[in-house]
This record gives C-alpha cells, sequence and structure tokens, in this order.
C-alpha cells in the first residue's frame, strides 16, 4: 500500500507561504493548520504554511516524506448528532529543520509574501534561555529562534515599516502575546541589537493574545489498522479532533480582513478584551469537569459521557452551570447558553472515552483556579452560598480520603497534598463534630486557597454538611436529595 504524498493525492490548490508555524504537533494540525486548509478552500485566503520544528528531534522529515500532506478524522456530536469524517489537509506547504537547515529556515524570513508566524510549543515553550546568543544556529528556545528570524527579516526589508508580521502563538498560558513580546524584547537588549529593530518590533509587528479550543486525541494507535484499510494510503501522521473547534484573538480589527475565517464558516473570534471569554472556558468546560469529578466518581461512575447521561449526576452538572456558574461571567447570557450547551454536547461525545479518573489529576489546584472563583463571585453577586458548588468542594474532600466504598482510590497530586490529607482523615475520630474539624482545618489552608476559607460566611457549615451527608448516607442518596431540593 502507498504512503500518503502528492503522487497520491493531488494538491487541489497551490497558495503561497504567507505563515511560518513554529510546532509540526498534533494539536496545530488538527486546529491552526486545518483552519487555513478550510480559508483556503472556502475563501481567498490562497495561504500555506512553512512549519518549523522547534526542537532538535521532532517531526519534519514524516512531514516533508508525505509533502505535508496528512489526514484529519474529525469525531463528535455536530448540531446534537454524532458526526465522524475525514478530510485530506492540503496547507502545509513544507517543513524545516532549523537545526539541520538553518540558512534555509532563515531565507523564509526575507520572503515577501510572509504575514503570519503560528507557534504552539507547548506551555514551557515561551521562556527566556539566558545562554541564548543571536550567532547561534539555532538558538535553543522558541522565542531565541523567533527573534533572531524577526532580526533577519528586519535587516532584509531595512526596517521597513510594512514587513512587520501578526504574531499569534497559541500556548495554553494567560496573555500568551504579551509574554512572547516581552520575551523577544528581552533578547533584543541582551544581545544589543539596534534601538531600531526595537521600534520596528513594537511599531511594525502585532503580537496577539489568543485563547485556543479543540480536544485532539491525536494519533489513533487503537484503530489505525481500520483507518488504514478505510483510506487506502497508508498516512503515518493521522491526526484526531473533536468537531468543536473555538480560536479567540485578541487584536485589532483588521486582522478579519487578513485572516477570513468568517467567510470559511470558522468559529474564531477577534476581539478587543480576550478576558471574559478565557474566564468561560475556564469557568464553564474547566469548572463543570473539575466540579463533577468527586461527585459523579464516588456516586459510581466511571466517564463523563455517563455522568452527563445519567438522571441524577446528569441535572446536577446542568443546574452547576446554568445556576451557578454562568451568572458570574460577564458575557450575554445567550452566548453563554450557547457554549455551555456546546460544552455539554462535547462532553456527550461517543467517539471519546473521558474517563473521571484522568481528569482528577492535582484536583485541588485546579479548584482553586476553576471553580473557587466561581464560588466567590457568586457569594459577592447573590449574598448567599451556590450550593452545588459547595457540595462539589464537599465531595472532592471526600475524595481525597482515597476510598469509593471498599475500593482505593489511586489519588495522584502533589505528594504534599496526598500526605496532607491522609493525615486529615487518619486524625478523624469517626464523629460528625469530627468531620466539621476536618472541614474547617481543609478550609483554614490559605497556602492552597489563597484565603483562609473559613471566613466566607456560612461556607465552612455547608461544607461541613456537605461532607456528612456523603460520609453518613453515600454520594447517591447525598446527591439525591440535593437535587430533589433545587
Amino acid at each position: 500500500m502507498q504512503s500518503l504524498n502528492n503522487h497520491v493525492w493531488n494538491k487541489k490548490l497551490q497558495p503561497v507561504e504567507k505563515i511560518v508555524q513554529f510546532g509540526e504537533g498534533n494539536f496545530l494540525r488538527a486546529f491552526v493548520d486545518w483552519m487555513v486548509h478550510e480559508m483556503n478552500h472556502k475563501s481567498d485566503f490562497n495561504g500555506s504554511v512553512v512549519v518549523v520544528q522547534p526542537i532538535e528531534h521532532g517531526m519534519i522529515d514524516k512531514l516533508n516524506d508525505q509533502d505535508g500532506l496528512y489526514t484529519l478524522y474529525l469525531q463528535g456530536m455536530k448540531d446534537g448528532v454524532a458526526v465522524r469524517e475525514h478530510t485530506v489537509v492540503e496547507s502545509i506547504s513544507r517543513g524545516i529543520n532549523p537545526y539541520q537547515d538553518h540558512d534555509q529556515y532563515m531565507e523564509v524570513a526575507a520572503s515577501t509574501d510572509l504575514r503570519f508566524v503560528f507557534s504552539n510549543t507547548t506551555e514551557a515553550g515561551i521562556a527566556f534561555e539566558a545562554n541564548d546568543r543571536l550567532e547561534d544556529k539555532p538558538q535553543k528556545s522558541f522565542p531565541g529562534k523567533l527573534t533572531a528570524f524577526l532580526y533577519k527579516r528586519f535587516q532584509a526589508f531595512e526596517g521597513s515599516m510594512d514587513k512587520g508580521l501578526i504574531i499569534i502563538p497559541c500556548e495554553l498560558i494567560d496573555r500568551n502575546g504579551e509574554k512572547l513580546k516581552r520575551i523577544v524584547l528581552q533578547y533584543a537588549e541582551l544581545w544589543k541589537l539596534e534601538p531600531a529593530f526595537v521600534s520596528w518590533i513594537e511599531e511594525a509587528n502585532t503580537f496577539c493574545c489568543s485563547l485556543v479550543d479543540r480536544i485532539v486525541p491525536g494519533y489513533p494507535r487503537d484503530s489505525i489498522t481500520e483507518i488504514t484499510e478505510q483510506l487506502g494510503y497508508e498516512d503515518s501522521l493521522v491526526v484526531v479532533g473533536e468537531q468543536y473547534h473555538l480560536w479567540v484573538i485578541e487584536g485589532p480589527e483588521w486582522i478579519k480582513d487578513e485572516l477570513p475565517t468568517e467567510a470559511a464558516g470558522l468559529n474564531v473570534l477577534v476581539v478587543e478584551d480576550m478576558t471574559p471569554y478565557r474566564t468561560r472556558k475556564v469557568a464553564i468546560l474547566n469548572g463543570a469537569h473539575t466540579a463533577l469529578m468527586p461527585v459523579a466518581y464516588l456516586y459510581g461512575l466511571e466517564t463523563v459521557s455517563e455522568a452527563i447521561e445519567h438522571e441524577v449526576v446528569g441535572v446536577y452538572v446542568k443546574e452547576l452551570l446554568s445556576d451557578e456558574i454562568m451568572p458570574t461571567i460577564d458575557l450575554p447570557q445567550e452566548e453563554l447558553q450557547s457554549y455551555a450547551n456546546d460544552v455539554i454536547e462535547r462532553f456527550l461525545n461517543p467517539y471519546v472515552q473521558h474517563y473521571l479518573m484522568s481528569i482528577s489529576l492535582n484536583s485541588i489546584s485546579k479548584f482553586k483556579t476553576r471553580d473557587l472563583p466561581s464560588l466567590l463571585h457568586y457569594v459577592e453577586r447573590k449574598g448567599e452560598l451556590p450550593e452545588r458548588l459547595v457540595f462539589s468542594l464537599s465531595a472532592l474532600i471526600s475524595f481525597y480520603r482515597g476510598r469509593r466504598g471498599e475500593e482505593t482510590i489511586q489519588l495522584v497530586d502533589d505528594a504534599d497534598i496526598l500526605v496532607w490529607f491522609a493525615m486529615l482523615w487518619s486524625n478523624w475520630d469517626g464523629t460528625d463534630s469530627g468531620l466539621y474539624e476536618l472541614a474547617n482545618d481543609v478550609l483554614a489552608a490559605d497556602y492552597r486557597w489563597g484565603c483562609n476559607l473559613n471566613e466566607v460566611v456560612g461556607l465552612t457549615d455547608k461544607v461541613a454538611k456537605g461532607l456528612i451527608a456523603i460520609e453518613r448516607i453515600g454520594m447517591q442518596q447525598a446527591l439525591q436529595q440535593l437535587v430533589s431540593k433545587s
């Protein structure tokens, strides 16, 4: 059987190289490169991607062996129906390994067609490496490589202000564009580059913060034999993603003219301030995940989809979103409800078995960043406690006891947190008052929560009551009482 390449698959278009992309991994290929493919076929974008391998060892050779082609499977809920479809993505023109072809990499910087820089070099990728030097071929860090690349462009066009680039990082860190720009300027200072270059970075280039959202399981190892038979060719870069996608770009309105995502029917938002959208994602998508985990798992369920479909747990999660999380976010109600509906639909994806235990990792820090802000904002706005979020906190304390009936829970968290909970639970004397003291001790840990939660009026009593109910009558009955009450 032949491998996928230009001999097997004839590209419909031959667009110009408008984009340089740092990163060749699954996410960018299932997200950004797919979007470029869609824009090329559904709008007048006419742009292709030059992929730069950001680390010494990667997949550029495989990508070039396949002439930049790969198959993307999108599977999940689409308009209420489970849909599984695939396409050959044609947007990548070539890949470059700057560790082997540094001159070719630098030649791209002088391209008159180049307009965009995209990246996803993992959360640790946007970092300053003090040992990077301008003369390195290449620099170790991604920001170092980018700075050298931009300096080459600055020199090639003699600082022309119309040759700046639109730089949109996709790394999953807050204010990613601002951080990347700050490090680029840090390298300019370290390398003693001329003030004119610094002015060119500031005035000619546009660094955008962005928020990306699509679940990408990646290469389908378990089903690749079946997929290969279906396709009729071998593809070592098959990638699987969910149907849902969202890209929020914080930048000037004119970016829409250069990046015609709307004409291609893509869920891309160019906004002045992405903060509410990041809050929305963290609170609704991630917050719901974290809040439902201990409740659903202690109830006896194993996966997220089971939890959403369950007649009791499903009601709990949906009311948690609509009644307690959404009211704390400053976006139009209709927009929030639409996003929440999308989240529920994604949780029901029949093609993804999202195990509750797989999202239990570091649940204390997750609750602090994802759910505690919603809880505190609710109290601030409503003057009362959000019962479902508080119950989730009770369930989380119970979860860290490490028992589900007669079964031992394999807890995964920082060692000091596991030791802390083990000590708290081993000191419990078996009484209700002992559970109250335990809840009080957990909430008092300001070094874990950022504040002493016992100071939130009524929170200690309500967390303790939830914990007592879970321990005395079990999660199923305790949750049933909460849902029936609502």
